[in-house]
């Protein structure tokens, strides 16, 4: 019994054995080949290395992504999200510029794609592997899962080209790695159909693809996102540059990152826009409104006397002015009340008949102007009886 479990325990180990031994030569295959191999040159990316964010068929950007360069498009125009976006370069839609920026993009694109490759990573997980300079060439797609890092060994002169024959994708949380000296702006990623950044991928070098690239929320990127033929879509995305020492690199691969509070360009191309400002306008305090209404006639009667009474009405509305638009300091000035005479006019009725005898009036007058003649040849004539001699 003793011998049997000795027998199968050294058929586990050697299994084991030849396991790692596999996988260290297929891991060793990559590193002999590609130090072994001539050192790669770079990529000259032309006017297209002044831009972030080069793009084909526009830009969409969701939340407060920062560009350390210029925003380029063309041959489409069309850029939204800029702002909230922020575009510490220039923006340059369908111009002349972005133009030139998509004709040096084809050349550094073909030229990327052309170079000889040094090392085989079709169908390796990127993610925990420690590579040299070299041209590493995946017949697929390119794969870095995370969340271990990928770490790119180098001098600043280190050239690290990365061939994909579909699609490049990060998982979330994935990252790229420089050490010993080697710089962002000599790492390139040829992509033959389209690029995706996973949410929070920490990505190092420039991306340049056939048709689209897409950057999920959080992700980073020390170099560029070039986009030959589709758009670029980006969601709360950082763009930066390392400074690039001088050397075999071109001269015109990276900028150094701004340190003046330059604003941020608008969509409108090719003019560097100026951040929205938010001013709080004036409360202007409105005069109080007098609305005249229409005249308003009563007639009034007067006992059995029709008397015609005409009385216009002119009713003052005053609209207050609300709390909310009055501001502070503003002097609000009385608006006078006008008062307005309202005419009475008294029409005079014709008496035929006395009231309460129903007599007509010229009888009266006259009865009462005999009495009157009566009575005062009475007072006459007992007058001139008193004056006569009593005999």
């Amino acid at each position: 019994m003793r011998g049997a479990t000795s027998h199968i325990s050294r058929r586990a180990s050697a299994s084991v054995a030849l396991m790692a031994l596999l996988s260290a030569t297929v891991f060793a295959g990559i590193m002999v080949e590609g130090a072994n191999a001539a050192t790669p040159t770079t990529i000259n990316l032309g006017t297209a290395a002044a831009a972030s964010v080069l793009a084909g068929a526009g830009v969409t950007n969701t939340g407060s992504s920062i560009l350390n360069l210029d925003l380029d498009t063309s041959p489409t125009p069309a850029i939204t999200g800029f702002p909230p976006g922020q575009v510490y370069g220039t923006i340059h839609a369908a111009d002349a510029v972005a133009l030139q920026a998509q004709s040096d993009l084809t050349t550094a694109y073909n030229a990327a794609k052309a170079a000889p490759t040094t090392g085989n990573v079709t169908g390796v997980d990127l993610s925990g592997l420690t590579l040299s300079q070299g041209v590493y060439t995946a017949s697929s797609g390119l794969s870095l899962p995370g969340p271990l890092a990928l770490t790119l060994n180098g001098g600043p002169d280190s050239v690290f080209i990365f061939k994909a024959g579909s699609t490049l994708i990060t998982g979330s949380n994935s990252s790229v790695v420089l050490t010993g000296g080697a710089q962002a702006c000599n790492v390139f990623w040829q992509v033959t159909s389209s690029a995706t950044l996973g949410t929070n991928t920490a990505f190092v070098g420039n991306i340049l693809a056939l048709t689209s690239i897409s950057l999920n929320t959080g992700a980073t990127v020390d170099g560029r996102a070039l986009a030959r033929n589709a758009s670029v879509t980006l969601q709360d995305n950082v763009f930066t540059n390392s400074p690039c020492s001088t050397g075999t690199t071109p001269p015109t691969s990276t900028t150094t990152p701004p340190t003046t509070t330059t604003p941020p360009t608008t969509a409108t191309p090719p003019t560097t826009a100026t951040p929205p400002t938010t001013s709080t306008p004036p409360t202007t305090s409105t005069p109080p409104t007098t609305t005249k209404g229409p005249p308003t006639t009563t007639k009034a009667p007067v006992g059995a006397t029709t008397v015609g009474l005409t009385t216009t009405t002119i009713p003052t509305v005053t609209t207050p002015l609300p709390v909310s638009s009055i501001a502070l300091g503003s002097t609000i000035t009385k608006v006078p009340a006008v008062i307005t005479k309202i005419p009475v006019t008294i029409t005079k009725v014709p008496l035929t008949k006395l009231p309460f005898t129903g007599m007509p009036i010229r009888l009266v007058l006259e009865v009462a102007f005999l009495t009157i003649l009566a009575g005062m040849l009475l007072l006459l004539i007992n007058y001139r009886y008193r004056r006569l001699p009593r005999t």
